[in-house]
């Protein structure tokens, strides 16, 4: 019994001590897997801070590209009236005042507009706030004066309207901006709504989450978050919108670990430029800089403490309570905001009440993103050449273009007017009809305006630059200046045979060309023959100076595409877009000295420092004595010829040049022309190649009329090369004419190449009644019949009519 009883304690003491061994085991155990979550969440918490602060020390978000039009340029003599300067401050986002005393206000008197510019940074450098007095005589300004200097100033440039932005690929955009420029009434708006002990935790606010939680019980409904400033910049910046317990956890451990490296600024800064605010499209507006723009049309620094407080109220729920949608809800949640901010001492009582009563205050519809994409193409494929696509959505340029936004404008306005009147009147479907229109500058290249379509805000096929469609007419310019280069040969009175002819075409019948209508009009000048627009004396006088002559002509004119040199491109059987043609009639309006086409001045990286100028380059390629004889060739076109109708809609003083185009079977409608600042070509045809019905002159004349009536235009007064001469001559056969002859005109020739035969009109010297003649002791000189005919014309002085209106017209072409 005692051995069995001392067998069973010791089993008892085994059990016992195996049961301890297997206790002791697990604590173990548990330590062990302790320590190593422990080291895992230490781990885990080293990562999370190293990647924390990699990401907010370095580059923090992919910024867009931002692209801006020209600069709105005043100076005194600027053909601009005082209502025109306010629609331009108004597009800028500029607020009408009474006294105009801060920036980004004017103020209006009968003939003075008070300004407060903005600064802002050029690509050759920054520009400070001007207060300035603009004074207007009519339709022009008068004057710029400083207002607090009273000194006159030379020219100030208006900040440049923001056209468009080259969004990252995941579509956020923004607008950075510093603490310092953002509105103290938005700061204290954003911290008594969204986090107002911000300044006092550690990137976790207990007492706030437990008020947060007692508010949501209370109500039954999610109220109130509990998150901090610092959690929500974490969430937007680093984690999902997931819902759940360990992204809530890992969210409060990366907010203290910020609070731990970054002080208070910096992460209200990030916050500001982070926070999520509105939707366009597929572009998300992020950051209160671009929302303020997305919403007022102006900077954040002129933001008004309601207009703050409608943003900030927004944070919560940017759908729910988006203005332009839901404006009633909008209004509640913002005055709730101010509500909020009187409450905590920040808003006067009374003031309270007016600002309340205050409308919402948005634009009625916001930027468009991408408000010119036509030209933004061209802009894109110019940008392309020097830097890469990841560039221009990351990296934070500013693009400064040449767009003139009121040229754009017209443009604009006349395709889709002049479009629309001519599918009324001829009973067209509507949209049948389709455009295209380049405007460039005559001096340097600079695209002002592009159209590549009648829906102007739609980014599709862009005509201006990819629609290649047959030149018709336009390449005539071309034919008749490779002929006046050869001075041996020909000049403007050269004659040539408007007859039948036959071009024999190897492999294909023999070609027989027409006229536009249907007519021969026997020996014509080349002038006539040009300003009428005559297809078979062109073929001819191609033919006979080379077809392969004029391919090179057309080449150094700009046109870059290879063509092939058979007789059908003398009358345009080539297919170039309306982009290589305003290259080509910009070196003809130009005296000859080429300048490619650009729509980029400058571009700026992040910081605000230069990267890239864009040069003018320019290239003398035609002799400017030809190239004045094929400008006044034009201009003639315009006076008498196939544009003749321009004369109705402008003044004769402008000396407008232009060529007018039209493809067989009225498929494609043409017109180029210019003025002395701005050259133009438009296009009018059909996307399915099928006839229009519309001629140059009854077609895209009508649009580059419509565009530039509403343009300020230059007189076109091309400088007179030294060895250009002008001489009266007889149109019926070319010959030297005087004020008997009635169908005299005076004509520039390089010198040398005028005829020297006088016309049988002109009579010779035998029939000068009253006129002395020098002793013939000497061979008669040329200049001495010059200097004899010039006498006898002061003594007519009952001459003809006729001979009157010659005079009378030669004094006008010498302008």
């Amino acid at each position: 019994m005692v051995a069995m009883a001392v067998r069973k304690k010791r089993t008892k003491s085994k059990k016992r001590k195996s049961k301890n061994a297997h206790s002791g085991l697990f604590r173990g155990l548990l330590l062990r897997v302790f320590f190593l979550l422990l080291v895992a969440a230490v781990g885990y918490v080293v990562y999370l801070d190293i990647s924390l602060r990699k990401h907010f020390e370095g580059k923090r978000w992919a910024l867009p590209a931002h692209v801006y039009a020209r600069p709105f340029e005043l100076y005194a003599g600027l053909g601009l009236s005082r209502d025109q300067l306010v629609a331009e401050l108004s597009a800028l986002g500029y607020r009408l005042t009474k006294n105009a005393a801060n920036a980004g206000t004017y103020a209006l008197n009968s003939r003075t507009v008070h300004i407060v510019t903005r600064a802002f940074d050029y690509w050759d450098g920054r520009q400070s706030e001007v207060s300035l007095e603009v004074q207007f005589d009519g339709e022009r300004v008068s004057s710029l004066r400083d207002r607090n200097s009273a000194s006159d100033i030379p020219v100030l440039r208006l900040e440049p309207r923001l056209i468009s932005s080259i969004s990252p690929s995941h579509h956020e955009d923004r607008k950075l901006v510093q603490l310092h420029e953002v509105p103290e009434d938005l700061l204290t708006a954003l911290l008594v709504t969204e986090d107002r002990n911000f300044m006092s935790h550690y990137g976790v606010d207990p007492r706030g989450l437990m008020r947060a939680v007692v508010a949501n019980l209370r109500s039954r409904a999610l109220v109130q978050g509990g998150s901090t400033l610092t959690q929500q910049l974490i969430k937007n910046m680093y984690l999902t919108t997931d819902r759940t317990l360990r992204r809530k956890l890992v969210e409060m451990v990366m907010a203290v670990l910020l609070e731990l490296h970054y002080d208070k600024h910096e992460i209200l800064e990030a916050y500001i430029n982070e926070v999520f605010l509105a939707q366009a499209g597929k572009r998300a507006i992020h950051g209160f800089g671009l929302a303020s723009q997305y919403y007022f049309g102006r900077p954040i620094s002129e933001l008004a403490v309601h207009e703050s407080a409608l943003l900030v109220g927004m944070v919560k729920g940017p759908s729910l309570f988006e203005p332009r949608r839901n404006p009633e809800r909008a209004l509640k949640r913002r005055n709730l905001i101010l509500e909020t901010m009187s409450g905590e001492g920040h808003i006067d009582a009374d003031a309270l009440v007016s600002i309340k009563q205050r409308e919402l205050g948005v634009t009625p519809r916001p930027a468009a993103s991408n408000r010119y994409p036509a030209f933004i193409d061209l802009v894109r494929r110019q940008l392309q050449d020097e830097y890469q696509e990841e560039d221009l959505r990351a990296e934070g340029l500013a693009v400064f273009t040449t767009l003139d936004a009121n040229v754009q404008a017209a443009a604009e306005i006349a395709v889709k007017k002049t479009l629309a009147s001519f599918e009324q009147t001829r009973n067209l479907k509507s949209g049948t009809l389709q455009a295209a229109v380049v405007v460039a500058r005559v001096d340097n290249g600079e695209v002002v305006g592009l159209v590549g379509g009648r829906d102007t805000g739609f980014g599709g096929f862009n005509r201006a630059l990819d629609a290649a469609r047959p030149i018709g007419s336009l390449v005539k310019p071309a034919v008749y200046l490779t002929a006046l280069e050869q001075t041996d040969r020909f000049a403007l009175s050269s004659r040539i045979e408007d007859a039948p002819v036959s071009i024999q075409q190897q492999g294909a019948p023999d070609w027989q060309p027409q006229n536009y209508d249907k007519l021969f009009h026997g020996e014509v000048d080349l002038l006539t023959a040009l300003v009428k627009s005559y297809n078979v004396p062109t073929v001819k006088l191609g033919v006979g100076v080379g077809v392969e002559n004029v391919v090179d002509t057309l080449h150094r004119l700009g046109i870059d595409k290879e063509l092939n040199p058979f007789p059908s491109l003398l009358l345009g059987a080539a297919e170039l877009s309306p982009l290589e043609m305003t290259q080509m009639y910009q070196t003809l309006a130009a005296g000859g000295f080429r300048a490619p086409m650009r729509s980029i001045l400058s571009v700026l990286g992040g910081r605000n420092e230069p990267l890239s100028r864009y040069a003018l380059s320019v290239q003398q390629t035609v002799d400017p004595a030809q190239a004045y004889l094929i400008a006044y060739a034009m201009q003639q076109v315009v006076r008498s010829g196939t544009a003749k109708g321009l004369n109705s809609r402008f003044d004769a003083g402008l000396g407008l040049a232009g060529k007018t185009g039209t493809t067989d079977g009225y498929r494609d409608s043409w017109f180029a022309g210019f003025s002395g600042n701005y050259v133009a070509v438009v296009w009018i045809g059909r996307d399915d190649n099928k006839p229009v019905g519309l001629s140059g002159a009854s077609g895209a004349l009508q649009i580059w009329a419509n565009m530039m009536a509403r343009m300020d235009l230059r007189p076109l007064n091309p400088i007179q090369p030294i060895d250009i001469e002008w001489v009266d001559i007889d149109q019926q056969n070319g010959l030297l004419a005087d004020g008997g002859c009635e169908y005299m005109t005076n004509m520039p020739f390089v010198q040398g190449t005028a005829p020297r035969d006088f016309s049988p009109c002109a009579g010779g010297l035998a029939s000068l009644d009253g006129l002395k003649l020098p002793k013939l002791d000497k061979p008669i000189e040329r200049s001495d019949i010059k200097r004899w005919f010039k006498n006898l014309f002061k003594r007519k002085s009952n001459g003809s009519s006729v001979k009157k209106n010659n005079q009378q017209r030669s004094i006008e072409d010498r302008k």
